[in-house]
């Protein structure tokens, strides 16, 4: 992991074919910045063009870090997506009411509710199934066994 981003993670919460779900956390700002937008920039690449990013662990955001929403915003309309803002925090709304940008994002007060503007043949299922991955090793080495049995 890289210096920048100790104090920022960007956590893939649920991918479809043209639609992510990005958890961001900790602090979007002059240090994290570049490694924010290649990390964006390369799911949308991969053919994410609706972005929907879940803010509610984002600790802090300056105008740096306006400026990268600013430009994965302008990167997801270029590829005739959008990007979704979701639970954005008392400090986020803030610096987007005082730099009079709320109106260019289109947010949303939870990742659910964000989903709902994305169009249906491109949206994830949500809430994502939690599923262990030690359970499903082991339902299926007990699948495996009793079709053995089955086959004597």
């Amino acid at each position: 992991m890289s210096s920048e981003m100790r104090s920022l993670a960007v956590t893939a919460i649920v991918q479809a074919e043209e639609c992510a779900v990005l958890r961001v956390s900790g602090e979007l700002d002059l240090r994290t910045e570049q490694a924010f937008l290649a990390e964006a920039r390369s799911v949308v690449s991969a053919g994410h063009r609706f972005l929907v990013l879940d803010l509610t662990a984002l600790r802090f955001c300056d105008s740096r870090g306006l400026s990268c929403l600013l430009a994965l915003e302008w990167l997801c309309r270029r590829l005739e997506g959008r990007l979704l803002l979701a639970s954005l925090g008392v400090r986020m709304l803030r610096l987007l009411i005082g730099t009079q940008s709320l109106g260019v994002f289109s947010c949303y007060p939870t990742v659910g509710h964000a989903l709902t503007a994305v169009p249906d043949a491109s949206r994830p299922a949500w809430p994502p199934s939690v599923e262990d991955p030690s359970e499903a090793k082991a339902e299926e080495k007990a699948g495996g066994k009793s079709e053995e049995k089955d086959d004597s």
